[in-house]
């Protein structure tokens, strides 16, 4: 299975440092151009079957990929949302926030690969030998590509954060070999 993950364009929360977490979220206008210059990415790109988080930010993100692919049925799945902050969601980051560091009640870095990899297998058993396009969240995104790698949940934080629009490709093997084309692309928006 050929593997595309999307994170969500820019939100007004990214902006003003806000939780957001499992809520909607709202791209900002900076954000809108992203989508549709990812959208403009994927115009001539064969793609198979389209998932996204049920959160208004990936599915706004998401329907500009797909105004090219008017055939394709958008397939929201709750695993692909964000992770979540529990009680601080809306809620501005703390002065001295440690993002390595969260409180009980915030969803851990292991459960948050537990979904994904859940998601992963799922997919691949569903579409082998298709394209599949992902639009999600930095979080989950960076919990993907933990899993893609054969690594623990331990080394979650250990790759670069992902870019709003950046573009994941992958060739997923049933063997566990995955191929990885590359990561966090933004060339569409240069």
């Amino acid at each position: 299975m050929r593997l595309i993950i999307v994170r969500h364009g820019e939100t007004i929360d990214n902006i003003k440092k806000v939780f957001r977490g499992q809520g909607d979220g709202q791209l900002s206008e900076r954000g809108i151009e992203q989508a549709k210059k990812v959208g403009i990415r994927f115009k001539d790109k064969k793609i198979d079957k389209v998932y996204s988080s049920d959160s208004k930010r990936a599915i706004d993100t998401t329907k500009e990929i797909l105004k090219y692919h008017p055939d394709l049925k958008l397939n929201l799945d709750k695993r692909l949302r964000e992770r979540s902050f529990g009680k601080l969601e809306g809620k501005p980051w703390p002065k001295n926030w440690d993002w390595n560091n969260f409180p009980d009640f915030v969803e851990t870095d292991k459960a948050l690969c537990e979904r994904a990899k859940e998601f992963l297998d799922d997919t691949c058993q569903k579409n082998r030998n298709k394209t599949v396009l992902i639009v999600c969240h930095g979080g989950i995104k960076n919990a993907f590509i933990t899993i893609i790698h054969n690594k623990s949940y331990l080394e979650f934080r250990s790759w670069e954060w992902t870019k709003n629009t950046g573009v994941s490709e992958f060739e997923i093997k049933e063997d566990g070999n995955h191929k990885i084309h590359f990561l966090n692309c933004i060339k569409h928006l240069a």
